[in-house]
């Protein structure tokens, strides 16, 4: 009987806890984190283990490395917001090459505040992720194991003011930002340019999502100040339980010099699918285009700038919600002979590589 009387203490008091933690606010603090490594290895066999000079994620060859790493505390309470993360890898030294030490291994450092008891209106201020593409430095979230063309060469990260809301219904999303420049924290010698940006988000159901992002700037000192004008676009499908498509463009123009009213181009489209075969194993399609005939963006080594194809496959096995394992085949092919194998310039180039992720 005195069993049976504390079992019954037991089951009460277990239930009471649940009900409690149920009704608990969530907590203010969290934390989190990001580990991916990967090889690569190029048919190209570049002698000093870099890959092209246009990627600048996964671009080690014929060696283990570490692309990206992360560790991330995030403040959510009531009004206020904040996110401080740092991280480590190629990824870095690739991307923040041009900022001071300090900086280079900040991800994100922002504070928010929201403006309306009623509203989701917020004004951030600090570096955050880039309000521009489909893809990030977190891997697991982006459905090919490398970055596109694209990606690799617009912003990854973006530091400034950004005012941002939602709708009640959640389909869309709106910010504007003021900006330090194309990918920058420090601001360049000599450039007191301000830069501005937009995103403008529409999501009808599940299964669309259509995205408009932009920028306008310089990034260039004020005495040779060319201005910058770029829009991405993109939209997600869900086609099927097990099939989804990602269509994007991206378009950009420079001033040719400062005051003039003539403007350089470059774009790039690009496609992406995946398919879902079951709970463990995808694969992924990727399908793209660069084009920069004046070399704003990319520098190519032949005449007539960087017009570059590319396709990859990839084949993702998932062994939980937090481990993922990656192999990938990536081609690029240019008219011109922008790539290098065995010291001779060629037009092509090819590379096998695997990467193994873990989110915390």
């Amino acid at each position: 009987m005195k069993k049976c009387f504390f079992s019954l203490l037991f089951l009460c008091g277990t239930a009471a806890t649940w009900s409690q933690s149920d009704s608990l606010p969530k907590p203010a603090w969290s934390l989190d984190g990001y580990v991916e490594v990967y090889y690569n290895y190029s048919f190209n066999q570049p002698e000093n283990h870099e890959l092209p000079k246009f990627l600048y994620s996964f671009n080690r060859h014929n060696e283990v490395s570490l692309n990206f790493g992360m560790i991330r505390a995030t403040y959510d309470q009531d009004r206020v917001r904040g996110k401080l993360a740092l991280m480590v890898g190629t990824y870095v030294q690739s991307n923040l090459i041009a900022e001071p030490d300090g900086l280079q291994h900040i991800y994100e450092a922002n504070v928010g505040l929201k403006l309306s008891q009623s509203r989701d209106l917020w004004l951030d201020a600090g570096v955050f992720s880039s309000h521009i593409g489909f893809e990030s430095a977190i891997g697991a979230d982006v459905w090919t194991m490398t970055r596109s063309i694209a990606a690799e060469n617009s912003p990854y990260f973006s530091t400034g003011i950004k005012l941002s809301y939602k709708s009640p219904n959640q389909k869309w999303f709106l910010s504007g930002l003021v900006l330090n420049g194309w990918q920058r924290m420090q601001r360049i010698a000599g450039n007191q340019t301000l830069a501005f940006g937009h995103q403008l988000t529409y999501q009808p159901s599940d299964g669309v999502l259509i995205n408009s992002s932009s920028y306008i700037g310089s990034d260039a000192p004020d005495s040779l100040r060319q201005m910058r004008y770029f829009h991405d676009w993109y939209t997600e499908l869900k086609i099927s339980p097990k099939v989804r498509l990602i269509a994007g463009f991206d378009i950009g123009a420079q001033q040719v010099h400062k005051g003039s009213s003539s403007y350089d181009l470059w774009y790039s489209p690009s496609l992406i699918g995946k398919y879902q075969f079951n709970a463990q194993w995808s694969l992924g399609l990727r399908g793209e285009y660069y084009s920069d005939k004046k070399q704003l963006i990319i520098s190519g080594d032949a005449e007539g700038g960087f017009q570059t194809w590319g396709y990859s496959t990839n084949l993702d096995y998932r062994f939980s919600e937090a481990v993922l394992w990656r192999i990938e085949f990536r081609n690029f092919n240019d008219k011109r002979a922008n790539f290098v194998r065995n010291a001779q310039a060629v037009h092509s180039e090819a590379f096998i590589g695997s990467s193994l992720s873990i989110k915390f």
